[in-house]
Parts: structure tokens; sequence; C-alpha cells
């Protein structure tokens, strides 16, 4: 049977019409699909610091108080730090692998790099003794000079760690324009970490921090201002 022009026509608009339905059909459920398959939002990293600061009755053991005017006053260098520890990145070792590399976690970090954490918290105590300046802020005999050699949670296996601080501190008078090296020491201090990740890490490193603190604070009351 021939169909008519037409019959043709219409049985071609009909073809047309239900190829537009199914392909629009399939368009809506891509573009659903496709909806459904856009990623989260990125993660923001957690930001850690040291909390708003330690009390002397915190600390593991308090620098017993003395007035300000019994010690003297006190220029803070800033402290240097090797390059590793420049940026803001929470970093670990795995000492049961291979300790030697230094690791970062991918979704936390500081709120600024280490080196100026830990002289902020150090400033925040020395302060309750005596004097702080600055370099160049007045006319202080002795500076302290630190340098931040390691600051890290070092797994010794997968479920413990411990926050590792070194510090070398060097205590330099002036007299008379001139500069003379009065004591130098360094000082290692390691806390549990409360859990395995980023957060307790972050928690021991504090803690090791604090005690790290106490120790230079003792140390220093052993040295007097110089003689002029």
């Amino acid at each position: 049977m021939i169909q008519s022009p037409q019959m043709t026509l219409e049985s071609i608009a009909k073809y047309d019409r239900n190829t537009l339905g199914i392909a629009g059909f399939i368009l809506i459920f891509a573009l659903l699909g496709g909806c459904a398959a856009l990623p989260d939002k990125p993660v923001r990293p957690a930001v850690f610091d040291f909390g708003p600061g330690a009390s002397q009755a915190t600390l593991a053991s308090p620098v017993p108080a003395a007035p300000v005017k019994a010690l003297p006053a006190l220029a803070l260098a800033e402290i240097d730090a090797p390059p590793a520890l420049d940026g803001s990145a929470v970093l670990f070792r795995l000492a049961y692998a291979d300790v030697q590399q230094l690791r970062p976690y991918a979704q936390a970090r500081w709120s600024m790099p280490p080196a100026q954490l830990v002289r902020q918290r150090l400033r925040e105590q020395l302060s309750q003794q005596r004097v702080v300046l600055n370099p160049g802020d007045g006319a202080a005999a002795l500076s302290l000079r630190l340098e931040l050699e390691e600051f890290t949670q070092v797994f010794e296996t997968p479920e413990r760690s411990v926050g590792l601080v070194r510090l070398r501190a060097t205590l330099v008078e002036s007299v008379g324009g001139r500069e003379r090296v009065v004591a130098q020491r360094r000082f290692v201090v390691e806390r549990p970490a409360p859990s395995a990740d980023a957060a307790g890490g972050v928690r021991a490193l504090t803690a090791a921090t604090d005690a790290a603190i106490n120790e230079i604070g003792l140390w220093l009351q052993q040295w007097p201002a110089p003689a002029r």
C-alpha cells in the first residue's frame, strides 16, 4: 500500500514529536543526575593555635612568682626556624616507618607559623615576671634569642604519638655597646597526644610548648642584670 504524501508528513511529524519527547526526558534526567553528582563544597582546613593562654596554675611546674623589679628587662628577638616550619602546616613524623620524612596534615593548619606562636606564648609567660621588650624598643641589657629546631607530632605507632618541641636558647648581654654570650641551652620536651590525629597533635604540642617555656623561665632567673 502506497502512503499519500499527507499521511507521510503526519507520520514524520508524529515521529518527531515522540523523538523530541524522549530526548527531552533523557536531557532532564541527565541534568538531574548531573546535579546529584556535583562535588560537595570544599572542606576548609581546621585552624589551630595554643588557645587563650595558660595561667600559672595550669602549667606543669609553675614558675615561682617574682616581683618585676627583681628581674632585669629582657629583649626577646624573633624566633628563628628552619624552612619546613616557616609555613602554617601541622606536621607529623612516622617513627615506625620513615622518621626523617615530614608530613603535613591535609585538613589542619596553624593560625600562624609555629615560631610566631611560640614567641607569643613565651612573651605572655615571661611578662608575668619581668619587662619583656622587642629588640630596639628599650635599653635591655639582656637579650634572648631562640631557634625552633623541632615542632612536630611524632607517631611511635599508628595509635600512639607525642608532641615534640626542641628549642635552642642563647642569652646575650650588652655592656658598653658590646655583646657577649652569657649562656646557651637546648630545651627538648615531649608530651603524649590524647588522640592519633591532628587535634591530638595540636594539644600535645601546646602542652610541650608550655612545659618548655616554663623551663626557659626558670633558666633565665639564674641571670641577673649585668653590671654596667
